[in-house]
């Protein structure tokens, strides 16, 4: 299985509380599935495996995760979680992510 694949495998995972919300939806984002809610995305995996989500740059600090870069700058809400991490590590920050953009978006 390639990385991605695995690491879209487990999103669906630990998405299972999210999916059921009628305000969330799975659609094609950064050339993978991704997450939003009201169209506002919050969470998808890279071509590596990784799990991309956003979050307020404090608790990014906080769990100590690096900012994900794009055209060689750091997004600042932005940041990646290893496949290594855990599925239980996933779950708890998807959760965070969709909260966070789930308050910042009318």
């Amino acid at each position: 299985m390639h990385d991605r694949e695995r690491g879209l495998e487990r999103l669906h995972e630990v998405t299972a509380d999210a999916r059921a919300r009628a305000d969330v939806a799975v659609g094609r984002m950064f050339g993978s599935e991704g997450y939003s809610v009201r169209s506002k995305l919050f969470a998808f995996v890279s071509t590596d495996g990784t799990l991309v989500v956003k979050l307020p740059e404090a608790r990014i600090e906080e769990l100590r995760l690096d900012n994900m870069v794009m055209r060689g700058s750091p997004m600042r809400e932005w940041a990646t979680v290893p496949y290594g991490a855990g599925a239980d590590d996933w779950a708890t920050i998807v959760a965070d992510a969709l909260a966070f953009v789930d308050e910042i978006t009318p």
